[in-house]
């Protein structure tokens, strides 16, 4: 039972990992193919959302039964310490980049104090939405840091009030924030919202079902006993991204598969057994790299997309530079990982002891 045992689920760390790189490879893909039915890997950018329920179902595990021990303060600190090193790395890569990207002078456009405000915003999260040229971003520097800014939100929340929520409360919360979401994606027409600044309020509808159905799968000790290959749970998730997309049908796809799908994968996984050999060693490393990765790639989609701009490549030429860059950006990650990141969060731990 999930509230008897503190296991590691190696599995949904793998999970992690592959939704990460398909959201690079997303970003990649939105430059190359601006049009989404033109874009192999379409529907990514649902992979925020699963990343989100599986946070809800992580906080829930680690802190439900001592966050009332251990205090607000410590647990605010603790969250800090694991999540912001790696904005504020983000955030110094982002400003570099902008300043330094050798295809674009658009940095040029915007004086010091502009740059300045980018980069507090970035660092310290508050929404900044100031580029035009690129789709007013809430973040312009790291514009992954929308989701960081929700997820933050979410942490607050859940501290100060979700914790000590009844179930029954909570399914009340997750079936509103469903009908929200429901709303959102037959306004919307599908779910890629959230990013920018005329669409802020809805990445606050995607973290808040997502994020309460988490917390419902832990509170309600959830799990689905299997032995299924991983690689066919992996595949389940991964099969997602692909689906092709649909003006018609993304206001449908997209709220079935983030309510009822990504649930039901987080099920399987919790409940697969421990993983051995090479398989649970990827696992491993996909859940490592998966938070980096996802944080620090976009500055170097901007400088794909200046690329893009100056040079027009063509297609062959594109596929190799995402195929190589996807590849540099998975060592890239894991060297901040292991010489930047961990360092730090050791640092700051030992300081917050």
């Amino acid at each position: 039972m999930l509230h008897q045992t503190k296991k590691h689920f190696e599995l949904l760390d793998g999970m992690r990992g592959i939704a990460a790189i398909a959201v690079v490879l997303f970003h990649f893909m939105e430059i190359a193919q601006p049009d989404y039915r033109n874009n192999f890997i379409p529907r990514s950018y649902l992979a925020v959302d699963f990343f989100f329920c599986l946070s809800g179902f992580v906080i829930a595990y680690a802190y439900d039964s001592k966050l009332a021990s251990i205090g607000l303060k410590r647990f605010f600190a603790l969250r800090l310490i694991r999540l912001h090193p790696l904005v504020v790395i983000g955030s110094l890569i982002g400003i570099l980049a902008f300043i330094y990207d050798p295809f674009s002078h658009l940095a040029a456009s915007f004086s010091g104090l502009q740059k300045l405000g980018m980069f507090l915003s970035s660092i310290t999260l508050v929404p900044y939405p100031a580029v035009p040229e690129r789709y007013f971003n809430l973040f312009h520097l790291n514009p992954p840091t929308w989701s960081l800014f929700w997820e933050y939100i979410a942490n607050i929340l859940y501290a100060l009030l979700l914790v000590r929520l009844s179930n029954k409360a909570l399914w009340g919360l997750v079936l509103l924030a469903a009908l929200a979401l429901c709303l959102e994606a037959f306004q919307s027409g599908y779910l890629a919202v959230g990013f920018g600044a005329d669409n802020f309020w809805a990445g606050g509808i995607r973290l808040g079902f997502s994020f309460s159905m988490g917390l419902l799968i832990f509170r309600s000790n959830w799990v689905i006993k299997n032995k299924l290959p991983s690689f066919l749970i992996i595949g389940l998730l991964t099969l997602i991204f692909f689906i092709p997309f649909s003006e018609e049908y993304g206001k449908i796809i997209d709220p079935v598969l983030v309510i009822f799908y990504f649930p039901l994968l987080i099920l399987l996984g919790i409940g697969a057994g421990s993983l051995k050999g090479m398989v649970k060693i990827c696992c491993k490393f996909l859940g490592d790299i998966s938070y980096p990765l996802y944080i620090i790639h976009y500055p170097f989609i901007w400088l794909f997309m200046s690329y893009v701009a100056l040079k027009h490549p063509s297609l062959p030429q594109m596929t190799m530079i995402i195929t190589l860059g996807t590849m540099l950006l998975i060592v890239f990650s894991y060297l901040v990982l292991k010489y930047l990141d961990e360092p730090l969060r050791k640092y700051l731990f030992r300081r917050l002891n």
